[in-house]
């Protein structure tokens, strides 16, 4: 049997089993058939209305049960088959169904009340329960749901933990106030220390010399730079020195609230051991290109000297052939000359004097060295640079040699067609660029790969060593230079040098 009602505004349905819902059937229909055969058997005298009165209330008894049992509807139900058994009789037997001193009919109206009242009493109790067992489940679901969530959690967090613990670079986490938040154990091992010995410490009091990390790090935690990539030399606290790349990166939630920020730290000691061998064997390399160069440049004048002399001694005291060879032979002992300063230039470099430079007043300096120069090549220089520019960590001399030595060979890659020179110069939070660009030939990719290289020319009478002693003052001052170019579409090399307010700090 299947019994519907409402409550908390939704339908539900209460299945009994077939079995129960068959006996409590037939328990109710024999109650009511036991009530009715005792008004039935009992004889109707007068004297026997108080035990017909008594039978009367025994209805009560199926009703009640089939409310209960049934619901609202069902209690109804037998409400409704109890007046109709109990009325013929009251109305013949009974005096009638009312009158003046006969209630039968008022009964029958509360057999109809009390299986309602009764039933509707049982379908509330059962709504409530059936809330109750919703809410029950729901909640039985949402821990279920809640205890997945929280496994799933754990399980992410020790799979990052595996993840960090497995990274070979040391990975430090920091808080917005820059203390130290979490540790892997590669970073415990490169320290030297345990992660409980640095929790809540500042990340530059692991170490004994940062380097210029903590300044770093102020820079990203403070927004002046999103991410900052660098290397530096670290001393732990226990005197260890590592050669190291420093990554640092800033941490944010979804609203773009600062968390702090990571910080990796990876030993390349042995990366630095292996390039230093490799930049060693390229020297040795590049001596012995020297080495042929030197040969080569020497002993072109070399011959054409000795060839001078013995046509001296052919000359027979000819007065103006002999001036004509001696002129020969200073000329190439002048090329010489020239040669060999310039192989002292570059295998004796002076150390700059680094001081903060002002890029400014250099560049009026350069311009002013090379403009009648450029002017005879008809060449125009243009310059072009940004307002508050900031000084570089620089010796002022030998920049303006680079520059110089920069602009000197536009001009002359531009020949006898001229064209125009644009020097430009700019700044970011690090470090300060000096582009050259001209608009002469180009050149290509072959040439490119060679042109620091010692006594490497395209242009007859070059030494080959003005872009290599400029490369060589670019390493010594911290910065660097790039070349970029294209047949056709002129060349430009960009140095850059680190700003004044940067020294000493993480690169």
């Amino acid at each position: 049997m299947t019994m519907r009602g409402r409550g908390s505004g939704h339908e539900r349905r209460v299945t009994r089993p077939g079995e129960a819902v068959r006996h409590d059937v037939v328990l109710v229909v024999l109650l009511l058939a036991m009530v009715t055969a005792l008004h039935l058997f009992t004889t109707s005298a007068p004297e026997m209305m108080s035990v017909h009165l008594l039978y009367r209330k025994l209805y009560y008894v199926p009703i009640i049960y089939a409310g209960f049992v049934f619901g609202w509807r069902g209690g109804l139900i037998v409400a409704v088959a109890a007046s109709l058994l109990f009325g013929p009789h009251a109305h013949t037997f009974m005096g009638g169904l009312v009158g003046p001193n006969v209630d039968n009919l008022y009964e029958m109206v509360m057999f109809l009340a009390v299986g309602f009242l009764f039933g509707w009493l049982r379908d509330l109790d059962e709504r409530k329960a059936f809330d109750l067992r919703r809410v029950s489940l729901e909640l039985e679901d949402a821990y279920h749901t809640l205890e997945e969530r929280a496994i799933q959690l754990v399980t992410i967090q020790h799979y990052m933990q595996a993840i960090l613990q497995s990274i070979t670079s040391g990975v430090i986490t920091v808080g917005p106030d820059g203390s130290v938040a979490t540790v892997n154990s590669a970073a415990e091992r490169a320290l030297g220390m345990s992660e409980d010995e640095m929790v809540l410490r500042r990340l530059g009091a692991l170490f004994r010399d940062g380097g210029g990390l903590d300044a770093a790090l102020r820079h990203v935690l403070r927004g002046i730079a999103d991410r900052l990539v660098s290397e530096t030399t670290l001393e732990t606290m226990s005197g260890k020195t590592l050669h190291a790349r420093v990554s640092i990166a800033r941490m944010r939630d979804d609203q773009g609230r600062v968390l702090g920020a990571v910080v990796s730290i990876e030993d390349v000691s042995e990366v630095r051991a292996l390039t230093d061998q490799l930049i060693r064997a390229d020297r040795l390399a590049a001596m012995g290109e020297l080495t042929a160069g030197v040969a080569h440049e020497v002993r072109n004048p070399l011959g054409i000297i000795k060839a001078s002399v013995q046509l001296v001694e052919e000359s027979g005291g000819d007065p103006k052939r002999m001036a004509e060879v001696t002129r020969v032979i200073k000329q190439e002992i002048d090329r010489l000359d020239h040669v060999i300063k310039a192989l002292l230039d570059f295998g004796r470099p002076s150390a700059p004097a680094l001081r903060p430079t002002d890029v400014g007043a250099v560049l009026d300096d350069v311009v002013l060295f090379t403009h009648r120069f450029a002017r005879e090549a008809s060449v125009a220089i243009e310059v072009e640079r940004a307002e508050g520019l900031s000084p570089v960590m620089a010796d002022a001399d030998q920049l303006k040699q680079v520059l110089v030595n920069l602009v000197s060979n536009a001009v002359q890659a531009m020949g006898e067609t001229g064209g125009t020179i644009r020097v430009t110069a700019y700044d970011d939070a690090r470090d300060v660029y000096i582009s050259v660009a001209d608009s002469g030939p180009g050149m290509t990719s072959e040439v490119m790969e060679k042109v620091f290289d010692p006594f490497f020319s395209t242009r007859d009478g070059g030494t080959g060593l003005g872009l290599t002693i400029v490369h060589r003052i670019i390493d010594q001052h911290g910065g660097h230079i790039e070349v970029g170019s294209a047949p056709g579409a002129g060349t430009t090399f960009t140095v850059a040098l680190p700003v004044a307010k940067e020294r000493g700090e993480s690169r």
